[in-house]
């Protein structure tokens, strides 16, 4: 478990939860879990046209993401939200079906896009996703206050000069950034349950902002080095027990909250 085959994936692992659990704290915040599913699978078709040219596929997620971004805040202009993240999960679905049909990449390497892979973290890929996990700790840090405001109260927020167009042009693209380094360790189909599973949960546990942070971080580095530990020993999809302990975090979580107030 801790062999030297491991050590990228642990390392990659606790920087993608570390970042994930921020970000993800402005997904719940912001009420914005559709987003948060539709970006990864928005990537996925990046990832298997990268396969496709023969290059790195953390470029080609880099790209779609991108290209998500842009299509999610021009539809959203033109409709609803909801409407608009919809529709970029369609397109790029059919996108990801058709370049899937022309690769030849074999099976395992499509499952462990779609479903996460323990042992999927190669060195040439460790330091372009711990770069980019810095990147993103540089733009939370840049913009912790006004996008924390915009989240929660965004009517003070606007009287005090912060742009809610640039807050969510900041948040789609931390979005999209962490959706492309956690897509090759926890899958395109799981990826929004590390962002949403730990972050809901924290949130269930406590009011203020701060601390919900905080037991965001924990609870996704439990849940991220729990599911390598576990997908090692019993050689199942990682993605598979990130969702599982995400799901469990957030139910007892909510239970405990439950209890509390009767």
């Amino acid at each position: 478990m801790f062999s030297s085959f491991m050590i990228n994936t642990w390392i990659a692992g606790t920087a993608i939860a570390f970042v994930a659990a921020f970000v993800g704290f402005f997904v719940v915040a912001r009420r914005s879990a559709f987003a948060a599913h539709a970006l990864p699978l928005g990537a996925f078709p990046g990832a298997a046209a990268a396969n496709l040219m023969g290059i790195n596929p953390l470029i080609g997620l880099l790209i779609f993401v991108g290209i998500g971004v842009f299509l999610l805040r021009q539809l959203v202009r033109m409709g609803r939200r909801d409407v608009g993240t919809g529709l970029v999960l369609v397109l790029f679905l059919g996108m990801g079906a058709l370049l899937l049909s022309m690769t030849r990449e074999y099976a395992p390497a499509v499952f462990s896009l779609l479903f996460g892979e323990v042992l999927g973290v190669s060195d040439a890929d460790l330091l372009p996703i711990l770069g980019i996990c810095a990147l993103v700790v540089m733009g939370i840090s840049l913009y912790f206050r006004p996008l924390l405001l915009d989240s929660t109260f965004p009517d003070l927020a606007a009287l005090q000069g912060i742009r809610a167009a640039r807050m969510d042009l900041v948040f789609l693209t931390l979005l999209a950034l962490v959706t492309a380094t956690a897509l090759p360790v926890v899958g395109a189909f799981l990826v929004f349950t590390l962002l949403v599973g730990p972050p809901a949960a924290a949130q269930a546990l406590s009011g203020n902002p701060m601390r919900v942070l905080m037991l965001s971080v924990m609870l996704a580095e439990g849940c991220i080095w729990s599911a390598i530990v576990l997908s090692y020993w019993t050689n199942w999809p990682i993605g598979f027990f990130v969702g599982s302990i995400g799901a469990g975090l957030f139910t007892v979580a909510r239970s405990y909250r439950h209890w509390n107030q009767r």
